[in-house]
């Protein structure tokens, strides 16, 4: 498979997964709202936090509110994780591997892009609720759509490793929000203010039935080790992490235990670690600081896939001397700056 078609399946997936979760985050802030009232509106400024683009926000936005808030996260043009330039970029990705994917993708991908760009910020403030389930929605039936029609090859693996990369870094920062930005009194801890939150957290990653099933009460200790440390739950941060391992081994052929590249190094170090602590071990030494270090190791995954399968390598162009010696009739060796197909990605 060329870099490039693996670049842009690759970053195809981690676009879709981005949107998809976006929407997750304000939906749940829409159901909390519920709940809180009209202290909501200090509740929408953290969810700036949850993509990371909190300064951007700041420049262009005066306040928080929820109007500016789902503006800039849904419609945006000038953020690059907004849903709409999300799935633009998805589909821009998807067109130029359009001979490598199925129709029934394809034409899913299209249907979703078209869902957000057609809408306008009157309707989805006027029923926000039905909008953003209905993009959670095509992101499931996209997702059907990959796993019933696209061979398990090796595009299918960069798609999978993409998407699971990016729901992994998206739950870590959810559950990051809610507990370090959410409740700033401690008062409010062990209240039903506290309990409907980590309800909403667990709705975000479609897990409070999960959950439900697992443990019955609601603590902060068991809602974290279920979204971060969880085997089967398919978003859990673990989950995701070990997956996507599986899939990154598969294309490289190599084997768990071993590395040939620095993506199967760090990506199986990830694992190994997420393998071997457990919830008391990370409220030790603080949830917000072992997501942070977190969050930092899946960027250098990140970079590792990037430079391994997608980097485009520099020509090297030969000095007069060694053109010199090897005289006008004898040509350049074929090994060294050879080119490569990618094209690079911007994470946002």
């Amino acid at each position: 498979m060329l870099s490039r078609v693996a670049d842009s399946i690759y970053w195809m997936s981690r676009y879709v997964e981005r949107a998809e979760n976006v929407a997750r985050f304000i939906d749940v802030n829409l159901n909390l709202a519920l709940d809180v009232g009209p202290e909501m509106e200090r509740h929408w400024d953290p969810l700036i936090y949850t993509t990371g683009d909190h300064d951007d926000f700041q420049k262009r936005y005066p306040e928080g509110t929820q109007q500016n808030v789902i503006q800039f996260l849904t419609f945006d043009t000038q953020n690059p994780n907004s849903i709409l330039c999300c799935l633009r970029t998805a589909r821009e990705n998807a067109r130029t591997v359009r001979d490598m994917i199925s129709s029934p993708m394809w034409e899913e991908l299209n249907k979703f892009f078209l869902l957000v760009k057609t809408a306008s910020q009157p309707q989805v403030l006027g029923s926000p609720f039905d909008f953003f389930a209905q993009i959670k929605l095509s992101a499931y039936t996209l997702d059907g759509a990959v796993q019933s029609t696209l061979s398990h090859n090796e595009a299918w693996h960069f798609h999978r490793m993409g998407q699971l990369i990016e729901r992994a870094d998206k739950t870590s920062r959810i559950l990051d929000v809610k507990y370090y930005l959410l409740l700033p009194q401690v008062s409010d801890v062990g209240t039903q203010l506290d309990t409907n939150q980590w309800s909403a957290l667990l709705k975000s990653a479609s897990a409070l039935e999960m959950y439900r099933k697992a443990h019955g009460r609601m603590t902060p200790q068991q809602v974290a080790e279920f979204l971060l440390l969880d085997r089967e739950f398919p978003r859990a941060v673990r989950f995701c992490v070990s997956r996507a391992e599986h899939s990154l081994l598969t294309i490289t052929g190599g084997t768990r235990g071993n590395f040939e590249n620095r993506a199967e190094q760090y990506l199986g170090r990830l694992r190994s670690e997420l393998d071997y602590t457990n919830i008391d071990e990370i409220f030790a030494t603080g949830l917000h600081e072992f997501i942070d270090q977190f969050q930092g190791k899946m960027n250098e995954v990140g970079n590792a896939i990037s430079d391994t399968f997608f980097a485009v390598e520099p020509i090297v162009k030969p000095s007069k001397a060694t053109r010199k010696s090897y005289g006008k009739s004898t040509s350049l060796p074929e090994s060294g700056g050879q080119i490569q197909d990618a094209s690079s990605q911007s994470q946002g």
